[in-house]
């Protein structure tokens, strides 16, 4: 064993960024399930407002000193478009949470690491073999297992968070070009800028009237938000993607819990099995990532 060398020194990191990661997930996890609660009593773009805006005033309390460095960038028409996504995945999001079980809703969510792999052939010019495909394909089988199109427990209202996995899917590509360019914090400045400016214009046309719980709860629900990011980057900075991402299937324990304890809902056995499929086959791409990065090649299976 090497006492005071890099073999102890990774293990040390790649617990950190574990438990980041760990942490990240129970947030967001919590953010979900608080968000849900509250489209009970408002409607989802004024939570949508809330979660950006205050998220916002989080960003600029912690980063003041350094805002107007932190706000240049090379690439503001990427970094804009990144935000719009990630906007429109978090209202798409919320319409499918009102109206779906909170652990169906952020199952389907766990179709974006597969469609970020499809979508690396043509945006980022990468190969990706027969057998990562069939991963992909078995991801969006257990997708339909869960939403059963034509059956009689089909809901229309899983389309949203589909397209939720497509836009964070848009985003996530985007932020690899991204990090080629600018830091971490400065896209995080224009995440939480672009959302709180563009929901602030539309949140007048369909503003309801928040009691004491309701400003409390949205301001929670922003602060969360940027305690996920925090948490998010910290892990990624502490070890390696193919180490931490993996943990983010920690979420469906917590949204089975959230969502059992809030609101009384546990998953059948059909969404049960479809997040096996889905879990497996993204655990899979994982895999096959983190073997790429460690030999230095992209994998051709």
């Amino acid at each position: 064993m090497t006492t005071g060398g890099t073999p102890l020194f990774r293990l040390s990191q790649a617990r950190q960024g574990i438990a980041w990661m760990l942490l990240s997930v129970l947030v967001a996890a919590g953010m979900d399930a608080t968000a849900k609660y509250l489209t009970q009593f408002y409607p989802v773009l004024q939570i949508v407002w809330a979660r950006y805006t205050f998220q916002a005033v989080v960003v600029v309390l912690a980063l003041a000193p350094r805002l107007p460095a932190l706000a240049r960038t090379q690439r503001l028409g990427v970094q804009l478009a990144r935000s719009a996504m990630l906007l429109g995945a978090t209202v798409t999001f919320l319409f499918g949470l009102q109206n779906m079980p909170l652990t169906e809703a952020s199952t389907i969510l766990f179709l974006a690491p597969l469609i970020v792999t499809a979508l690396s052939v043509p945006l980022l010019r990468e190969r990706v073999g027969p057998r990562r495909w069939v991963a992909v394909c078995a991801g969006f089988a257990g997708a339909l297992i869960i939403i059963r199109p034509g059956g009689e427990a089909f809901n229309l209202w899983a389309v949203f968070p589909m397209a939720t996995a497509f836009l964070y899917a848009l985003y996530m590509v985007t932020t690899r070009h991204l990090s080629r360019t600018d830091s971490t914090l400065t896209t995080l400045v224009y995440t939480a800028s672009v959302g709180a400016l563009v929901m602030s214009v539309i949140v007048p046309f369909v503003w309801t009237p928040l009691d004491t719980k309701g400003w409390l709860l949205l301001i929670m629900l922003g602060g969360m938000g940027g305690a996920n990011h925090f948490a998010l980057i910290r892990a990624f900075r502490a070890a390696a993607a193919g180490v931490v991402s993996p943990f983010e299937y920690s979420r469906l324990i917590w949204a089975t819990l959230f969502g059992y304890t809030l609101f009384g809902n546990l998953p059948d056995g059909w969404t049960v099995l479809g997040a096996a499929v889905i879990v497996g086959a993204g655990l899979y791409i994982y895999r096959r990532e983190a073997n790429a990065a460690g030999s230095g090649v992209l994998p051709g299976d």
